[in-house]
């Protein structure tokens, strides 16, 4: 689960959106002021920030360049609409949105920073020695190439690029249906997350990668 550092001192906001991104499948750490986010970046990496300009003990500016020192991504948030407070958020963070904001069109570009920085590391860990390198492709387990048909392939780029948030079998289904040449059914998919276990699971029978979620559907954590 990617983890993002919130930088407010207004605890409503706070509280609102780590509740929203934690149903979107995100981890979220809270600093009210600059003292407290420094403090986090000294001794954890979130993948990105999300920072107010106006903190009550310091800027978000501030903050912003110890994070850029890190080589970590930042989008402000804030209510400042004057030009130069835009255009110097713009140069110095990833992003800039102004509240009050729709959580939807912030939730998209959060996913669009963390896809561009991700453009250059696309081997991605799922565990148990697996790995998939979304560029080229090929799942591997300790280094050894996995055999994967285009449809179970294309079922674990669904399970990775939603990772942390729990899918509902209609959700699934869904989202393979653009690359299926044929139907797919609900029996179908039952098939091919089965198929997809044995090629990628230690043992299939207890999946530590792809969690069943009773009566729901399934995660990858």
């Amino acid at each position: 689960m990617q983890t993002i550092l919130l930088v407010e001192d207004d605890k409503a906001i706070t509280r609102s959106l780590a509740e929203f991104l934690l149903s979107e499948g995100f981890e979220t750490r809270s600093a009210a002021g600059e003292r407290a986010a420094l403090e986090i970046l000294a001794s954890e990496r979130p993948d990105l920030l999300l920072v107010d300009l106006g903190l009550a003990d310091g800027s978000g500016f501030s903050v912003c360049r110890a994070a850029k020192a890190l080589k970590l991504p930042v989008i402000f948030l804030t209510a400042r609409s004057d030009e130069d407070s835009v255009v110097k958020g713009l140069d110095m963070g990833d992003d800039y949105i102004s509240k009050p904001f729709r959580p939807r069109e912030l939730l998209s570009r959060i996913k669009n920073v963390l896809r561009y920085y991700g453009a250059d590391s696309s081997v991605v860990s799922l565990g148990s020695g697996i790995t998939a390198d979304t560029e080229k492709g090929v799942v591997s387990r300790n280094g050894e190439p996995i055999q994967l048909s285009a449809l179970e392939y294309r079922l674990l780029l669904v399970f990775i690029d939603n990772r942390g948030r729990l899918l509902t079998r209609n959700k699934l289904l869904e989202d393979i249906w653009d690359i299926a040449g044929d139907f797919v059914n609900d029996n179908t998919l039952t098939v091919y997350i089965k198929r997809l276990r044995e090629k990628i699971e230690e043992d299939p029978q207890d999946p530590k990668i792809i969690k069943t979620i009773r009566g729901i559907g399934y995660r990858m954590d």
